[in-house]
């Protein structure tokens, strides 16, 4: 037991000062700042390894659409000049690899334990600590309890008729097998085309039979445009560490991306032209970051841009009704979070691969040999379910917490989530959750070390005060969750999408990003610092207890 557990007024009755539960990205540099802060400190993953969303994500061409190295840490100049990623957008492989490089580099495997699954996380308000249970029988009784289980980390597949009674295989691409899958030959169906579904459409296409694509939302799709960093660029990558670190430390959107600050309609009809091609060959989010400025804000030229795209893919595919049914017809650009692909519309040039509009022909059910639509059966191998996630709340809502007098949080969150900072919620003592809903827009790893810095620092005040409990004001959740309800009409995403969980049947429509941004995060952050964790109350143990 470390020092800081044995000042605790009940120091005796916990076996580590902090309990973090995932390996992803956040839990990953939560363990490694915990740990430095002096802390004894645990991490319980569900996997078998590290990486979070990219250990379980592992299907063909799964990979980054943030540039590589603006995804990795910086807290460590050392690590920073070691690694070097091969690709601007790095595949799955290469993550889970870079996540263990780290997790090694630091000595951070001792204190992880894998395939270690939460049941319950109940709160012992008279001794101001968490009992945490474990599907494997472990059970851990801790000062502080953080969960960094992420945004994406609850596969979601629709309840069709029949699934049970399918006779091939089906896969989620948030559960990926360990194992590879062999597609030579196989009848092959993927249900989905987000991001997951985008980036799997080109990767098999070649290897399989056939390739019939289920969708029910055609999403502004524009290409990844990834490249191999060239040594010159990885000499200029280290040489500029301090600057990039500090950029990304500061940088709204989390990348390393150059605002536009040009309005559409200061250029004329032929420059818009030039400069949507331009968009068009550039990488990944730069379609957002570095577009004109009011993409966003003006709907006149948002339909410029889509009407751009439009034109591309009916250039690109050959048969003009499956063209269309690629094109949105509901949504701007960005209404839905917008996927970035790789030859995914040439796809449907090759004579084996096909598109059926679920809006049109409905999945009906699940045959024993395939699918059923109202056009009839198409007999499958294979069903690649790439229907996305309970996004932002559902591993929080999952973990059976209990707070105070037994309050659970799935029930505290019925209506949507309540939050302070998106890493706390009044009710639950020493519980946190860097990385989940409420957090910010933009790059996730740079948003959630943000508030990883934040937790971590309080806890250190708990500590340095000689208390042991810290909890969420109500008012300052209050203000903080009105502040994201309020600022909806700030964020491009539709009430439809993902982003305010529309996707999943049964739950609240409610507001799961940060409309205000990285900006305000931080700001919010530092006036908490400057007056003394205000919007936290702390206590000592012995004050619960009474005489």
């Amino acid at each position: 037991m470390s020092e800081a557990a044995k000042d605790t007024g009940a120091g005796n009755n916990v076996d580590i000062d902090v309990l973090i539960l995932g390996a992803g990205v956040t839990g990953i540099y939560q363990l490694y700042r915990a740990r430095e802060a002096g802390f004894s400190v645990r991490l319980l993953e569900a996997g078998a390894g590290v990486g979070g969303t990219w250990y379980w994500n592992r299907y063909p061409e799964a990979r980054f659409d943030s540039e590589s190295y603006t995804y990795g840490y910086l807290f460590s100049k050392e690590l920073w000049e070691e690694w070097e990623w091969s690709e601007r957008f790095a595949g799955q492989p290469e993550i889970e690899r870079y996540f263990n490089y780290v997790v090694d580099r630091f000595d951070l495997r001792r204190d992880i334990h894998f395939n270690t699954k939460v049941t319950s996380a109940v709160y012992d308000e008279p001794a101001g600590t968490w009992t945490i249970q474990a599907d494997d029988g472990t059970s851990v009784r801790a000062r502080f309890l953080i969960a960094a289980t992420g945004i994406l980390s609850v596969p979601f597949i629709p309840e069709v008729p029949g699934q049970e009674h399918f006779r091939g295989e089906q896969h989620h691409t948030g559960r990926w097998p360990t194992t590879p899958i062999d597609f030579t030959g196989k009848r092959v169906a993927l249900v989905g085309t987000g991001s997951s579904g985008v980036q799997i459409v080109s990767a098999i296409a070649d290897e399989v039979a056939s390739l019939t694509v289920y969708q029910r939302t055609p999403d502004w799709c524009t290409p990844l445009n990834n490249a191999p960093i060239t040594a010159e660029e990885q000499s200029a990558l280290k040489a500029d560490y301090e600057t990039i670190r500090e950029t990304l430390g500061s940088s709204p959107s989390g990348f390393l991306h150059t605002a536009n600050l040009r309005k559409a309609h200061q250029d004329s009809e032929e420059q818009r032209q030039q400069f949507y091609e331009k968009m068009w060959n550039s990488p990944g989010f730069t379609k957002l970051t570095e577009h004109y400025v009011d993409l966003l804000t003006d709907p006149v030229a948002n339909a410029e841009w889509c009407e751009f795209i439009a034109g591309k893919i009916r250039g690109i595919v050959e048969d003009p009704e499956t063209a269309d049914k690629l094109i949105p017809k509901d949504h701007g650009y960005a209404g839905r979070r917008p996927p970035f692909g790789t030859r995914y519309f040439e796809t449907y040039n090759k004579p084996n691969v096909s598109l059926v509009s679920l809006r049109e022909t409905p999945i009906v059910r699940i045959t024993e040999s395939g699918i059923e639509t109202a056009d009839g059966v198409q007999d499958i191998d294979i069903i690649i379910w790439a229907t996305g996630y309970d996004f932002g709340t559902g591993a929080l809502k999952r973990l059976g917490v209990r707070g105070r007098q037994g309050l659970a949080l799935e029930d505290y969150w019925a209506d949507g989530p309540r939050t302070y900072l998106g890493v706390a919620a009044a009710g639950f003592p020493n519980f946190f959750f860097p990385g989940g809903p409420h957090g910010a827009m933009g790059n996730n790893p740079r948003y959630s070390s943000d508030q990883v810095d934040f937790v971590t620092d309080a806890l250190v005040r708990t500590r340095d005060h000689g208390q042991d409990v810290i909890e969420t004001d109500p008012a300052a959740e209050e203000k903080w969750t009105d502040m994201v309800n309020d600022s909806g009409s700030q964020s491009p995403f539709l009430e439809s999408s993902y982003f305010y969980g529309a996707n999943i049947p049964g739950k609240p429509v409610a507001q799961l990003l940060n409309p205000k941004g990285r900006r305000n995060l931080q700001k919010v952050i530092a006036g908490a610092v400057e007056s003394d964790y205000s919007a936290f109350v702390f206590t000592k143990v012995s004050e619960h207890r009474g005489p």
